[in-house]
């Protein structure tokens, strides 16, 4: 087995003041940020994506196998087919699929099958886990894969709320067909669809409140 290389680790660090300022100024910026479905075909430049999608496999992993792939769409003709599948399957889900108290719990945010975004938005960013890595046609195992990936997926959230942009987690289950239009291998599977860009002007968001510290937070203190 071969052994890691060990370097100096060079973070960051600050005083308790400034920490305490920097860490509230995070909150505050990432409160602000809103899932959004309606989207402006304002073009993104590539190299943005690329530096989101950079940042997202910056994201710890089980054995630092990395086990995600980031495809990112902006073929207008490609997105038509996925948005074509996508309401399909949403529609399937909206009719028939989902139970009664999961439709009513999605009353509130006016939603239905239709996915207009999904061509509009300048590009879609497609995350796959990889259950499985393939080396040389040898399969070679991959640990903790959906945690791996959900935590590489909250980075690239963050990154493009971070760049002034806007997505949606979309899981228009089930998501194969993502697999084939795209030709991914067979150890990936489709996890998350974002679509990324600007909020259309005038768009509006429902008036929502998070759930305080005290509901989300328990504390062992020893006192």
């Amino acid at each position: 087995m071969n052994k890691a290389t060990f370097i100096p680790y060079k973070g960051p660090r600050y005083e308790d003041s400034e920490m305490m300022e920097r860490v509230d100024n995070y909150y505050q910026y990432m409160d602000r940020r809103r899932s959004i479905r309606e989207f402006s075909d304002k073009a993104v430049p590539q190299k943005v994506i690329e530096n989101l999608i950079r940042t997202a496999g910056t994201a710890p992993s089980g054995a630092h196998k990395q086990p995600w792939t980031f495809c990112a769409v902006s073929d207008p003709a490609i997105k038509k087919e996925i948005r074509k599948a996508a309401e399909k399957e949403e529609y399937e889900n909206y009719h028939g699929r989902m139970s009664d108290s999961w439709l009513k719990d999605l009353e509130p945010f006016e939603t239905d099958w239709h996915k207009p975004f999904l061509e509009i938005a300048p590009w879609l960013i497609i995350v796959f886990k990889k259950a499985y890595d393939l080396v040389d046609g040898e399969r070679q195992k991959n640990y903790y894969v959906n945690e791996s990936v959900g935590l590489a997926a909250g980075f690239l959230i963050s990154a493009i709320h971070n760049a002034g942009l806007v997505t949606l987690t979309h899981t228009p289950s089930p998501m194969n067909f993502l697999q084939n239009i795209l030709n991914r291998p067979e150890n990936e599977r489709a996890f998350l669809l974002l679509p990324v860009g600007y909020p259309k002007d005038g768009t509006e968001v429902p008036d929502l409140r998070r759930k305080p510290l005290e509901e989300i937070m328990e504390l062992y203190d020893g006192k």
